[in-house]
């Protein structure tokens, strides 16, 4: 069986956004690292090539192969950001509807630039991903 590509590697965020982007779109990407390092309470750390990701959940296909996702995670391409989210999250659908201009991909949230939508919208999204995520791999605390 083939070995999964995107994988968590020792390459330095900051390093791969300058280079990767400039102007607005680092600016949207360091924006961008801030909500979803709060939202997950995990470090940045780069997954694969390309991939920005915040903590760690483990997954299993029906096949029975295994690995590990951040628990969310963006990229960013040519065109746009683009975010890894679940989409299944309470209340996911009605947040979309306010968020502004972007466009969805099953799990992956399109965004050109982030003055195209609201931010308290994308972060409530990004919150309530996290959380789903976390619920359905037991990765939520305990409440004190």
């Amino acid at each position: 069986m083939a070995e999964v590509k995107t994988q968590p590697t020792k390459e330095n965020v900051g390093a791969f956004l300058e280079r990767v982007a400039d102007g607005e779109r680092l600016k949207d990407c360091k924006t961008i690292v801030r909500i979803m390092k709060q939202a997950a309470g995990a470090p940045p750390k780069m997954w694969g090539a390309g991939i920005v990701g915040f903590g760690s959940q483990a997954y299993k296909y029906a096949s029975g192969r295994t690995g590990d996702w951040p628990i969310v995670a963006f990229a960013p391409r040519k065109t746009n950001v683009t975010l890894y989210l679940m989409s299944s999250a309470d209340g996911f659908g009605a947040l979309l509807k306010r968020l502004g201009t972007h466009k969805m991909s099953g799990s992956c949230l399109h965004i050109k630039r982030l003055s195209d939508v609201d931010l308290v919208v994308l972060t409530k999204l990004v919150t309530a991903s996290v959380k789903a995520t976390k619920k359905k791999h037991g990765l939520l605390e305990p409440a004190h």
